[in-house]
C-alpha cells in the first residue's frame, strides 16, 4: 500500500492483528447497521486467508444465532464500549465476555442494571498479540438513540412503558383505555378514534416490557383478543424484539396487524415528542439539535 498513509497502513495491520487473535470458542459481536440489531456468534474457525475469496481473504468463521439481538437488551455500560470506529477489538471490562456469553444463550444481557451509568471514560490498551482492547466510544447518532432507549428502559418500566405507548398513540388520533397493573388478557390498550373512541379503526395494543425476545404464542393471543374484541387491528408493542417465529405468524394477518420494538417506539416518540403531553416530556426531556453533514466525498 504505497500510497497509503503510514497512519491509515498501521491502523489496518492492527485491525488484521485483532482478526487473528480470534479463536474458535471466542463470542463474537456485530452490530449490523442495515437493522441496528447485533448479531451474536460463537468462532467455529480461527484466522484463515482464503485466496479464492478475495477481496474477502482474510476470515474467521461464525456460527450465528438464529435471532439477531437488539441493542435495546443492553445495558448502556456495554453499548458505551461498543461505540469505537474501529472494526475489529475486544472488550474486557463490564464483565463483558461474561454477559455477551449469556445475550449468545438466552438473548438477553444478565447485568443491564436499572440505572444509567451514562459514559464512563475509557483506556485504550492494546495487548502482546496486537488486540486493542476498550478503545475509547465515539459520539455517533446509533450512541445517542442507544442513551435515549436506555433512558426509556429505565424510566418506563412495565406498567409505565404502556403508558408510554398510550400518550404515542392519543397524538396519533386514538383514544386510549388502558387496562390497570396487572393480568391483562392481553390486552394493555383499548383504543379508537371518533369522539367518543369507538369509531374505526379500533385497536388493541399489547406492551412487552421485557428484555427478551417474544414468541409467536403471543402473537397468536392477540390474535384472539381482537376477534373477541372486535377489534379492526393489533399492534404488539416488544420491547426486546419477536423471534423468527413470531414475525411468520404477523405476516400471516399483516393487513391488520403491526409490531414496534424498542427502535419503532423510539422512532415513534421522537417523531411526536413535541405534541406528547407535559407530564411525558418532563419524565423524558429531549432537545432538539440540528448538526451539518460534511460532504464525505
Amino acid at each position: 500500500m504505497p500510497n497509503e498513509s503510514t497512519a491509515k497502513v498501521g491502523n489496518l495491520a492492527s485491525q488484521l492483528w485483532g482478526l487473528r487473535s480470534i479463536e474458535p470458542g471466542d463470542t463474537v459481536i456485530l452490530p449490523l447497521s442495515s437493522s441496528g440489531t447485533l448479531a451474536v456468534g460463537v468462532c467455529t474457525v480461527g484466522y484463515e486467508h482464503l485466496d479464492e475469496h478475495a477481496p474477502a481473504r482474510h476470515s474467521v468463521r461464525v456460527h450465528w444465532r438464529a435471532d439477531e439481538v437488539p441493542r435495546a437488551v443492553l445495558g448502556q455500560d456495554l453499548l458505551n464500549s461498543l461505540g469505537s470506529l474501529l472494526t475489529v477489538f475486544q472488550l474486557s471490562r463490564h464483565n463483558a465476555e461474561a454477559r455477551f456469553a449469556e445475550v449468545l444463550r438466552t438473548g438477553v444481557d444478565p447485568e443491564a442494571t436499572a440505572d444509567d451509568p451514562g459514559e464512563t471514560p475509557s483506556e485504550s490498551v492494546t495487548t502482546a498479540s496486537g488486540t486493542l482492547l476498550d478503545p475509547e466510544p465515539v459520539p455517533t447518532t446509533e450512541s445517542i438513540r442507544d442513551r435515549v432507549r436506555t433512558h426509556i428502559r429505565t424510566h418506563f418500566r412495565e406498567h409505565e412503558l404502556t403508558r408510554l405507548v398510550a400518550a404515542v398513540l392519543t397524538v396519533r388520533g386514538f383514544h386510549c383505555d388502558i387496562s390497570p397493573p396487572g393480568p391483562d388478557q392481553g390486552v394493555d390498550i383499548l383504543a379508537g378514534t371518533g369522539p367518543l373512541g369507538l369509531d374505526s379503526p379500533t385497536l388493541i395494543v399489547e406492551v412487552k416490557s421485557g428484555g427478551g425476545a417474544i414468541g409467536a404464542p403471543v402473537v397468536r393471543g392477540l390474535q384472539g383478543a381482537m376477534l373477541s374484541h372486535r377489534a379492526d387491528q393489533g399492534l404488539l408493542v416488544a420491547w426486546g424484539g419477536i423471534t423468527r417465529e413470531a414475525r411468520a405468524e404477523i405476516r400471516k394477518d399483516r393487513l391488520t396487524m403491526r409490531v414496534w420494538d424498542a427502535d419503532d417506539l423510539l422512532d415513534q416518540v421522537l417523531d411526536v415528542y413535541e405534541e406528547l403531553d407535559e407530564t411525558i416530556r418532563a419524565e423524558m426531556p429531549l432537545k432538539r439539535a440540528w448538526v451539518l453533514v460534511e460532504n464525505e466525498s
